[in-house]
């Protein structure tokens, strides 16, 4: 068994750090300030100071002390391993077990030099221990996740439970003996919801599996697995999710929607819960609606000049149609909501159709669409032109019922706000066109489209250059010579490089010129050619003006934008 180096001691990996040219004497002295002020290990303080990202720290250990280095993302951590350390002494030493090869437990450690953790688990044990380097922010992550059962839950909760209060829950409703109740359960869903908003998650899944159960949270468009609870309790968290948002605990047959309103600390919450039976149980994905985190200013966008200011004109005409477009969680009802907000004055009669209602705004007369009692948008729409309104906005353009209205209500002196599914604003010309409008009716009823998407901001905190070459600018699109950044990972970015999101906008004003090409339904390629000829930026365009200005990664660009034609 191959235990490597274990007699390196800390003076030396600074040492050694130091030979390979990988940090600097005032490396080394900034970070020794930051282990002094902070705690914690002189590697972690590197990173935290910005100097090493962790995976190069990790890697240069394993070389030190000689020993594998283990990803803990990719690594197929056995179940069974997991038991035979307890979660106090997995968390007091930072380790946790990987895999057993008869008497030889591989053990993943942040610090493998830590003789006392490794006799520690042998005694535990009973097995020889082989020890692998992690990094320490992938193995306190781990730890959250493979450690985190009902016996640890009181660690994990801390002061939350107290923090989090059911609003508007029936206090009569009899659910006594159901499974819900159960106390250490509902102590964990108050957990899971708390750390949610604490993290800033925008959606919530709890995923069912034959063996195990899993829970994700989406953090900045990203899904990232945050723990696995204990198998057993699978119903019990569903139960209790859904008599928080008083869904009917019986029916495990056909998917349902709820809503919970929440008080986290000093917060108001919304949650949207939706459940799908699947083969081992229901799945239950919740979004997250936070006010407090809604920003309604379009200043504050990040828009390039030219794009806010045709957003701002379009919004100000007395009459016609302004359509936002992109896939679901990209931010069109932000956006919209934005534009309404602008609007939002007492001399206007505003009136939105919605499915569902996600935030509520005062002073909006706002309609939650009711598909099943024949509440569709269309029908609101018809209702709300009988309602004597200035603006209105219908939350998606779906057939050519509400099309049809939508354009007739824009050519009828109302301003019309609503959102389609298409990946790029010039391609909405032609999908209207294909629901059946007339293109006499989408040329005369709309005056801007816009497209957006969202992509992961770079963490100011760990935000440092990037070495491209010139040949791999330009093959991007960027002029050689340009400046790219990356976020090397850091704790306030859970050593991920990114910390927020930030939308790109393609936003096309139907000029006149663009009007006689939807008339004479020209192809999307060429009512792009002629936007872009005309000063918009397209998609991918507008990526790359945030990627010359610092805001995100090459990589984030390329996932969400295509090259035009």
């Amino acid at each position: 068994m191959n235990t490597g180096s274990m007699t390196v001691n800390k003076d030396k990996v600074a040492t050694r750090l130091l030979e390979a040219g990988l940090i600097t004497e005032a490396d080394l002295a900034k970070a020794r300030e930051i282990q002094k002020k902070e705690g914690g290990s002189l590697g972690q303080s590197l990173v935290r100071a910005g100097t090493l990202d962790e995976p190069t720290l990790t890697e240069f250990l394993g070389k030190v002390y000689n020993l594998p280095v283990i990803d803990l993302d990719k690594a197929d951590v056995h179940i069974e391993c997991i038991d035979l350390v307890p979660g106090d002494v997995a968390r007091k030493f930072q380790v946790l077990p990987v895999s057993r090869r008869g008497r030889v437990l591989t053990v993943a450690m942040a610090n493998p030099s830590n003789i006392f953790a490794i006799d520690d688990i042998k005694f535990i044990t009973g097995l020889d221990v082989q020890p692998a380097v992690v990094g320490e922010m992938a193995i306190r992550k781990a730890i959250d996740k493979f450690y985190a059962t009902a016996d640890t839950l009181a660690d994990i909760i801390g002061g939350l439970e107290d923090d989090i209060e059911l609003v508007e829950e029936d206090d009569d409703e009899d659910i006594t003996g159901s499974e819900g109740q159960n106390a250490p359960v509902v102590k964990l869903v108050n957990t899971l919801l708390a750390e949610a908003v604490k993290v800033g998650a925008s959606d919530i899944h709890i995923e069912p599996y034959e063996k195990h159960m899993r829970v994700r949270y989406r953090i900045d468009g990203i899904l990232q697995e945050v723990m696995e609870p204990p198998i057993k309790l699978k119903n019990a968290i569903t139960s209790r999710l859904k008599i928080m948002s008083e869904l009917d605990i019986a029916e495990r047959r056909i998917p349902q929607d709820g809503r919970i309103k929440l008080k986290v600390g000093n917060k108001k919450i919304d949650l949207r819960v939706s459940t799908l039976p699947c083969i081992y149980g229901e799945k239950v994905v919740m979004r997250i609606l936070d006010k407090g985190n809604l920003n309604l200013d379009l200043a504050d966008f990040n828009m390039e000049e030219k794009a806010i200011r045709d957003i701002y004109h379009a919004i100000a005409q007395p009459f016609g149609m302004v359509l936002v477009t992109g896939p679901t969680g990209s931010g069109k009802t932000t956006t919209l909501y934005s534009c309404l907000a602008k609007l939002n004055n007492p001399d206007l009669n505003i009136m939105t159709a919605e499915d569902p209602v996600e935030y509520n705004i005062d002073g909006i007369n706002q309609v939650q669409v009711k598909e099943e009692v024949g509440l569709t948008f269309a029908a609101a729409l018809k209702a709300f032109l009988r309602q004597d309104p200035n603006i209105v906005m219908v939350g998606e353009i779906r057939d050519l019922e509400t099309g049809g209205i939508a354009t007739k209500a824009a050519l009828t002196g109302h301003l019309v706000l609503s959102t389609l599914h298409t990946n790029d604003a010039p391609s909405t010309v032609n999908r209207m066109i294909d629901m059946g409008i007339e293109p006499f009716l989408v040329a005369s009823s709309t005056v801007l489209i816009m497209a957006q998407r969202l992509v992961r901001r770079i963490c100011k905190n760990c935000k440092a250059e990037m070495e491209l070459s010139a040949e791999a600018l330009t093959d991007i699109g960027l002029p050689a010579g340009t400046t790219v950044y990356h976020g090397k990972g850091c704790e306030k970015c859970a050593g991920t490089g990114y910390s927020g999101r930030q939308g790109l906008y393609e936003v096309m004003p139907i000029t006149s010129e663009i009007r006689e090409q939807i008339l004479d339904r020209a192809s999307t390629a060429e009512i792009r050619r002629m936007a872009v000829k005309q000063g918009m930026l397209t998609l991918r365009e507008d990526g790359l003006v945030k990627i010359q200005k610092g805001i995100t990664t090459i990589e984030e660009v390329l996932r969400e934008t295509a090259v035009a034609d």
